[in-house]
């Protein structure tokens, strides 16, 4: 379509062939101008410079005013689809994701996951005072929370994105709209999120492990296969943040209100790589996780399924043959 010859991914962080899904999935007729592929290429190497519309410029020789409005334009097109390429699974599909938490965790109690779920400050340079406080997180940098759920491919499910760093991951949830509206998981399912989440049964159900020190081996257990199954949203970050480390792993010198849009332009080509098999090793970086937190739990709690789950864990396969020649009724 268009650089048929050159390597793009040094340079752009993607693909040719992502670049191109990216391109066919915003159609715009230009009866002037640049090519809307040209504008596609400028906003990805900006985010891949690390948001610099200068070097932009002077890389397309372009003036700067022209790549910062091609930036905010293919930015908001890239709102426009961000349903059709981060979305919950089908029904049918249900299946296949609980499938691939089997193999992640291990064990086949964990079919009835349907995703993970965690938070992920993402630096920023905040406003000015009286609202900068509200950016400061509890490693005091300001940032912004991006809310993930993934499923076992590392492909985002759901995001929720643009609380501010002071926000704890829990009351994050209640705000989302998957929360709010019990969007997801489907019954019968349930999410698996860390200690910062409450252990719920609904409006939506998420299954955390328990709290150290365990009581049992049985707990043990549990934690040990959740950490496994769980754990893939920490690497999608992980994944996410190295694809786009110019962005993610210093401060985005962005205006506030823009930068959760840029943050979800990252999530949908995170997405569009994954469907295109065009997968970056996640680099070791600074743990930003929260700490595990006291949660005030309204709610149903999720305790007895968590209870049940650990359990099946521990039973055994099946009984030996020495135990059914008696009767211990």
């Amino acid at each position: 379509m268009f650089f048929s010859g050159a390597d793009l991914k040094p340079a752009f962080r993607l693909s040719r062939g992502s670049i191109n899904m990216l391109v066919q999935m915003l159609p715009r007729q230009k009866a002037h101008g640049w090519s809307h592929e040209m504008e596609v290429l400028v906003m990805v190497y900006w985010l891949a410079c690390g948001a610099s519309y200068r070097v932009t410029a002077d890389i397309f020789a372009m003036p700067l005013a022209t790549v910062c409005r091609t930036v905010h334009n293919v930015v908001e097109e890239m709102m426009t689809i961000l349903h059709r390429v981060i979305h919950f699974p089908k029904p049918e599909e249900m299946e296949e994701v609980g499938a691939g938490f089997v193999r992640l965790a291990g064990h086949e109690a964990f079919r009835c996951a349907a995703g993970a779920i965690d938070g992920c400050h993402i630096k920023i340079l905040p406003p000015a005072e009286p609202q900068k406080k509200c950016y400061i997180n509890r490693k005091l940098f300001p940032s912004v929370l991006l809310q993930g759920i993934c499923d076992a491919k590392g492909a985002f499910l759901d995001v929720y994105i643009g609380n501010t760093g002071s926000v704890h991951d829990a009351l994050v949830l209640r705000r989302s709209p998957m929360y709010k509206q019990a969007l997801y998981p489907p019954a019968g399912y349930i999410l698996l999120g860390d200690g910062g989440y409450p252990c719920l049964q609904r409006p939506v159900a998420i299954m955390t492990p328990y709290r150290q020190p365990v009581a049992s081996q049985v707990e043990a257990r549990y934690n040990r296969h959740h950490a496994k199954a769980r754990n893939v949203i920490e690497r999608t970050f992980g994944i996410l943040k190295t694809r786009w480390r110019s962005i993610f792993l210093r401060a985005l010198e962005i205006r506030p209100l823009f930068a959760p849009k840029v943050i979800g332009a990252c999530c949908i080509l995170h997405n569009l790589c994954v469907a295109a098999g065009d997968i970056l090793e996640e680099e070791e970086g600074p743990d930003d996780s929260e700490d595990v937190a006291e949660v005030i739990q309204r709610e149903l709690s999720g305790n007895g399924v968590r209870g049940r789950l650990a359990a099946q864990l521990s039973a055994p396969g099946e009984l030996p043959a020495c135990l059914g020649e008696h009767d211990y009724i």
